[in-house]
């Protein structure tokens, strides 16, 4: 599991928690002042600041740094006198799961909703404000050295409204909530890895802004394509021609670049496409939704890609040591925690 540390406002006596989780944040990030919003939902009658609700994960990935946290609604306000100061020259990002705000930088305004970052930094003045609803986001440190594009390059990004919807964002949105979501099956020493990964997507993602060519390492050119490789693969496993093949000419790359890609994970293409099919397969046939429940079993592998049915429970029991069959009346039976818990793909 990855080293972390966990702050919660709750543990702290009442009159404590505001001022704790703002030298907190002054310490994540860099000095600012920090303003509590009073709950539109809750009028505590006193003092926003009083009984304030932050929870912060604070994991650092080598240079970088991601936090997911869940606050009660705040002003952050960094004013000019601050930035001279005191700049540690890092980017930051966030990315707004739940809740809405918005930034200003002189005269300019950004909104933002769930599914966005925001970017800022702290060598420029801003104030970023929430609504007046807890939020909840992933945040993330990274240092202006790495990003490897041209610093009036990155720096166009400020203030823009990045989704993480679609394209490299959704990439970037999916990989930091994948790792905030479950961080055990990491090593210590995994960290630093995970954060080149970060640093190389944040990098994608400034140049499609911008428009501009990454100055990226082939081996960290390898590692964003691999991840959006994977991203394809899963939005396409229902397709029974999802082929190596069909895979490396919708990159446009060699098929052999493609196995490249992959060795370096110690997989093939084809270990990962099946393994991704069959977890899903097993998800549905665990699921107690009524409607996955009345499916047939080989319309379920069908939906994930093995239009045959004997090819279906020949790879699944291979996976799982059992048939699907079995599994589906197991979980019917009330023992399919046991059977899940016990079943590790190989």
């Amino acid at each position: 599991m990855l080293h972390e540390s966990v702050f919660r406002s709750v543990d702290l006596p009442v009159d404590a928690r505001f001022e704790a989780w703002a030298e907190l944040l002054r310490q994540t990030h860099a000095p600012m002042g920090l303003v509590p919003i009073p709950l539109s939902t809750a009028d505590r009658g006193h003092h926003p600041g009083a009984d304030y609700h932050a929870h912060q994960r604070l994991i650092p990935l080598g240079d970088v740094t991601i936090w997911p946290a869940t606050f009660d609604p705040i002003v952050f306000r960094r004013t000019p006198k601050m930035v001279r100061q005191s700049d540690p020259e890092t980017f930051h990002l966030s990315l707004l799961l739940q809740g809405e705000g918005a930034a200003t930088w002189g005269r300019q305004q950004v909104a933002y909703e769930a599914q966005d970052f925001h970017v800022n930094c702290t060598s420029m003045a801003y104030e970023i404000l929430t609504g007046t609803e807890p939020v909840t986001t992933v945040g993330i440190e990274i240092p202006r050295s790495l990003i490897a594009l041209p610093a009036r390059k990155a720096d166009q990004v400020i203030g823009s409204r990045l989704s993480g919807r679609d394209g490299v964002g959704a990439l970037l949105a999916q990989f930091l909530m994948g790792l905030a979501a479950d961080t055990g099956p990491y090593r210590p020493a995994d960290a630093p890895r995970l954060g080149t990964v970060v640093a190389d997507l944040i990098t994608a993602l400034f140049a499609h802004i911008v428009d501009t060519e990454p100055r990226l390492t082939p081996e960290a050119h390898g590692r964003t394509l691999l991840l959006t490789v994977k991203a394809f693969i899963r939005r396409h496993l229902g397709d029974p021609d999802l082929t190596p093949a069909a895979i490396a000419a919708a990159h446009h790359i060699s098929r052999s670049y493609l196995h490249r890609l992959f060795q370096t994970e110690g997989l093939t293409v084809a270990t990962y496409v099946r393994d991704q099919r069959l977890r899903n397969a097993y998800r549905d046939l665990t699921d107690p939704d009524p409607v996955l429940r009345a499916t047939p079993i080989h319309a379920i592998g069908a939906r994930w890609g093995f239009p045959r049915a004997a090819e279906f429970s020949r790879a699944f029991r291979t996976a799982y040591g059992v048939p699907p069959s079995e599994l589906r009346r197991g979980v019917g039976a009330g023992r399919g925690r046991v059977a899940k818990s016990g079943l590790v793909a190989k």
